[in-house]
């Protein structure tokens, strides 16, 4: 449904041509003010029925779709331009020669007249032509292809919107990227190519139970950040190279081809994007820095939840989650006190704090 906006502008216009319709037929003589009315009005509701169906028809083209449209359009008309340098008249002439050096002068005039309109007609239709292909091919195209065509131009969002952010499946599947977006510690256009989304839609049907529930989940958090106004999400039909190349080296041409950053979890991948000058974000590196770091000596008032592996312990939790083992504390169990950290354990699963209450 269109805007009422939309609808506001298009009753004014029609006014206007309803108007307009029946002004000139009012300045047509000799036909009565009843018939004059009645056509005017009809004629002005068909001319503007008629463009507003034209713009209804135009509802998905956009003004960025109008200026990449004018630009195919500078473009095929400037190789028919080229084309139109050899002049077709003068072949024409040639081919005819020997009919205008043997006919009388009427005849050549006409002759004449008939190769000007004809290199007239030529030149029309070789314009038109070439503008309707550069237009509709400009209108196909995607960014990357345009970055190939002007290597030197990056067409990247202005620093207001931020950088854009090429996604690879991993972080889709993740689930987090939408929470980080609103929070507002990540900005700029998100950019998902198509063959990453085409990754995520095999993966949805593996027969693995945990790979297939992966990718429902990434699919479904892709469809909730396209419908949130508040995200711009976008899916590329990337024109980086597909035949042998591997998804790694798809992933990083798109990134250099948009100027835009990577956003991965996949450390190997990370590493090879650094490599090449490309910016990478990764949400697990991002969590392990909001972690608070615990340093022996330290205080920290805790929650004593429950009883840890051995009788006298008790067992609290810092907000990120972190498990603090407290020696001597099983009577303080569903209260809050002062411990003093005494060790630090790195396990698989995280960072395993001892400690012991303040002041025993």
């Amino acid at each position: 449904m269109a805007p009422a906006s939309v609808n506001v502008v298009r009753l004014i216009y029609l006014l206007v041509c309803e108007a307009a319709g029946v002004a000139i037929a009012l300045s047509t003589k000799g036909t009565p003010v009843e018939i004059s009315l009645t056509v005017g009005l009809l004629g002005g509701l068909v001319v503007g029925g008629f463009f507003i169906w034209i713009e209804s028809l135009l509802k998905g083209f956009s003004l960025r779709g109008f200026s990449t449209a004018t630009f195919g359009l500078l473009v095929g008309v400037f190789c028919a331009w080229l084309l139109s340098r050899i002049d077709i008249s003068t072949l024409i002439t040639l081919a005819v020669r020997d009919r205008l050096i043997s006919t009388d002068g009427r005849e050549v005039v006409a002759a004449e007249a008939m190769i000007t309109t004809f290199t007239f007609t030529v030149q029309i239709i070789l314009y038109a032509s070439f503008g309707f292909l550069g237009a509709v091919l400009a209108l196909r195209s995607s960014r990357d292809d345009f970055a190939f065509i002007l290597p030197y131009v990056r067409f990247r969002q202005d620093s207001s919107t931020g950088q854009p952010v090429v996604l690879d499946a991993e972080a889709v599947m993740d689930g987090r990227v939408p929470a980080v977006v609103r929070s507002g510690f990540l900005s700029g256009r998100l950019v998902v190519p198509r063959f990453v989304l085409d990754e995520i839609q095999v993966l949805a049907s593996s027969p693995t139970p945990a790979k297939r529930q992966r990718a429902e989940r990434g699919l479904a958090c892709l469809e909730g950040m396209r419908t949130a106004k508040e995200l711009q999400v976008s899916i590329e039909n990337s024109a980086a190279a597909a035949g042998d190349e591997t998804m790694t080296n798809r992933l990083l041409q798109v990134a250099q081809l948009l100027g835009a950053r990577l956003l991965s979890n996949d450390e190997n991948l990370g590493n090879v994007a650094k490599l090449r000058g490309i910016d990478v974000l990764n949400l697990d590196e991002l969590l392990d820095a909001l972690r608070p770091h615990i340093a022996v000596g330290e205080k920290v008032r805790l929650a004593l939840v429950r009883s840890g592996r051995d009788e006298h312990q008790g067992v609290g939790y810092l907000p990120d989650g972190t498990m603090i083992v407290v020696n001597h504390a099983v009577s303080k169990i569903g209260t809050t006190q002062d411990v003093v950290v005494i060790s630090t354990l790195q396990t698989s699963g995280g960072t395993m704090v001892f400690a012991e209450l303040a002041g025993s």
